[in-house]
């Protein structure tokens, strides 16, 4: 939504409507937020902008509108709660905000009254919205659905009500990236300067030379946090010795990943923060010109970086003689196809280009000759959203946090048979079973713990026996795994281990862009070894059988070879599912092959299915529902199966409504 009304960053700032606050750019230059402090707590506090400017005391009713929110119903929440101020003509601001990362609780709906700390509250529908808001204005807290109260030193709590920061999916979290994501308003350039943002950009401008915030970068430990975690400040450098009469810098902001979301959810919650740290990546590089790489299946969040970047521009932050200190920089938004491929940096600079998304050999690399032919730095969206930290706490407090080798916070979006699902940031070194156990409660439904897969399809699947790892770059590696991007998809006892190698080896199998003959033909093969592995033998030919030894017996060598000789970093990582799924779920390979058994009775083809003479009363429903006319028996009594023939299509489960048939 565009700003209309005149900007006002404290009750003495006056100007016209239309034109950038002089006292707001004044602010940023002394490095400070605002003139008026009273503001800036109100800010803090985790009111509306609207409120603050126009020195309202009104209660701010604040609700989750990030994708995940939306998709839990929080646009019928939103008009629910506008209709019930409306019939009572009560006074509120309503603020849409990102989402926290509890996406198990959405839709989530903050109430904060005056003088008092916000309070939140979880899966709050349409039809929850007048019990929560009657007891809320009138003094009373229900119970229900109730998350905990924000911690404020100024505001009164609520007694009784515990911290949001004691709950056990925040307590063990160290919020950096996500500080702002479901509490500041992400459409609110004001907010976020009230807040403390631009700080970091605005010192870098004036107190630092292109150089200097590269050594503090490169100081502070900061890795890309993406697969090859790559120094982020050495790479800075390597640009800015190239001497070129242009330079560009990528936002890779391509999210390919299955069960990844972090990049989304912080474009949707905090678009800001990223401009602030994209604009001081480039002023390290001297690039004029930034990119942010997309996927266009994120509308949401292009819409809100496309205002964002908007607004930064008509206030000076973006466009020539940024802060009157002569540097100049303009924001593109490039939309990706969705190929997963252009997660890769030359693949995504053809793209860019107008070509078709393919890996290029390396060298040159691109901070020597990347887009346009010209020094290019690529970094993802988490690793930028931590840049403007690096200036604002310094190089030594920034990396305070963490182990040795891997510095500051990870976000992880964590999914799967979890019981609470959401973004958790933590610091490096935390351990994985911190982050399932304590963090996302453990396994649902008394089920047990199998697998973690992290990294995304080209990362590797971690057994319960290494669950107590560190979470740093090089331990992951270790045990076969990988950083990436930050997916961490848990599998319960349910899962079958080959089945899901399959499934990513199948993913990358069609995300291949076909440019090298080892990662095209090579991920073909592994997944036609772990088809037949999987398969039955009533669908097997008379070479199949021979074919299926032969196939697992090359199968690490196959392994090897891609690793060994694929163009890019995505075909040397595309058989990890397999490789470590291998390691460490030996036994689960092995009794799909010598037993054709699936332990976890996840392979359809390879399950027997019997029908328990004490339970079926010969009703005839199953044998007339299968279509190899695989079931007899008399009516009126029990029923059997003849394995030869049956073709596994499970229509008899499916269709007995006593629970007489089943499979293993």
């Amino acid at each position: 939504m565009p700003h209309t009304e005149p900007w006002k960053c404290c009750d003495r700032c006056t100007h016209e409507a239309a034109k950038p606050c002089p006292d707001l750019i004044a602010c940023l230059q002394d490095g400070r937020a605002c003139h008026d402090d009273t503001a800036c707590a109100a800010f803090r506090s985790g009111r509306s902008a609207a409120a603050s400017r126009n020195g309202l005391d009104i209660p701010v009713i604040t609700i989750g509108t990030g994708t995940c929110g939306l998709g839990a119903g929080a646009g019928k929440t939103l008009a629910r709660i506008r209709q019930w101020l409306a019939s009572g003509n009560r006074k509120a601001d309503v603020v849409e905000v990102g989402c926290i990362g509890l996406c198990v609780e959405e839709p989530i709906v903050d109430v904060q009254m005056p003088g008092r700390c916000r309070l939140s509250f979880g899966k709050v529908t349409e039809d929850r919205i007048e019990a929560i808001l009657s007891g809320v204005f009138e003094g009373r807290i229900p119970s229900e659905k109730r998350i905990g109260q924000h911690r404020h030193a100024s505001l009164q709590p609520w007694e009784g009500v515990p911290y949001i920061d004691e709950h056990p999916f925040f307590a063990l979290q160290t919020r950096r990236v996500l500080a702002n994501c479901g509490v500041l308003d992400p459409s609110s350039l004001e907010a976020y300067v009230a807040s403390g943002g631009y700080r970091a950009f605005a010192a870098a401008l004036h107190d630092h030379t292109p150089r200097e915030v590269c050594d503090l970068v490169r100081k502070s430990g900061l890795r890309g946090r993406g697969g090859g975690g790559f120094s982020t400040g050495m790479k800075w450098q390597l640009a800015l010795d190239q001497a070129s009469d242009r330079k560009y810098f990528i936002c890779n902001a391509d999210e390919g990943d299955p069960g990844a979301f972090m990049d989304r959810a912080v474009i949707e919650g905090d678009p800001y923060r990223l401009l602030e740290g994209l604009s001081i990546a480039s002023y390290a590089i001297g690039a004029t010109k930034a990119y942010v790489y997309i996927r266009a299946e994120y509308p949401l969040a292009i819409r809100r970086l496309e205002h964002a970047i908007a607004e930064s521009r008509r206030f000076g932050l973006l466009g020539a003689n940024v802060l009157d200190s002569g540097f100049k920089l303009d924001v593109l938004i490039k939309k990706g196809a969705g190929a997963f491929v252009c997660g890769e940096e030359t693949a995504l600079i053809h793209s860019i280009e107008g070509k078709r998304g393919m890996p290029r050999p390396r060298p040159p690399f691109p901070t020597t000759s990347g887009l346009f032919g010209k020094p290019t730095v690529i970094n993802n969206v988490e690793t930028l959203a931590n840049v403007p930290d690096v200036l604002t706490l310094g190089p030594e407090a920034f990396a305070s946090v963490g182990t040795e080798s891997s510095k500051g916070t990870k976000v992880f979006a964590l999914s799967g048979k979890i019981s609470r699902t959401g973004l958790v940031e933590v610091a490096m070194g935390v351990t994985l079973r911190r982050i399932v156990e304590d963090i996302g409660g453990g396994i649902p439904n008394g089920k047990k713990f199998k697998a973690v897969q992290i990294g995304g399809p080209s990362g590797g699947c971690i057994s319960e026996e290494n669950l107590d790892i560190a979470i740093d770059y090089e331990s992951l590696i270790r045990v076969g795994a990988m950083m990436g991007s930050g997916g961490l998809v848990v599998m319960d006892e349910d899962t079958c281990m080959v089945d899901l190698a399959k499934f990513f080896m199948d993913f990358i199998q069609r995300e291949s862009c076909g440019k090298c003959i080892p990662c095209r033909e090579g991920t073909r093969r592994m997944l036609e070894i772990l088809q037949r592995i999987t398969r039955s033998r009533r669908n097997e030919t008379e070479n199949d059988a021979l074919e299926r030894f032969q196939g697992v017996l090359y199968l690490n060598r196959l392994a090897g070879v891609i690793r060994d000789t694929s163009l890019c970093g995505l075909g040397r990582s595309a058989p990890n599912p397999v490789l470590s799924t291998l390691r460490w779920f030996k036994d689960e390979y092995e009794a799909h092959i010598y037993e054709r058994r699936c332990p976890a009775g996840a392979c359809t083809e390879l399950l027997q299915y019997t029908i328990e003479k004490d339970k079926c009363t010969g009703c005839t429903l199953c044998a007339k529902n299968c279509p190899a006319e695989a079931i007899l028996g008399n009516p009126k009594a029990p029923h059997y199966i003849i394995p030869d023939k049956c073709v596994g299509c499970g229509n008899c489960v499916t269709v007995c409504r006593f629970g007489a048939v089943s499979a293993q």
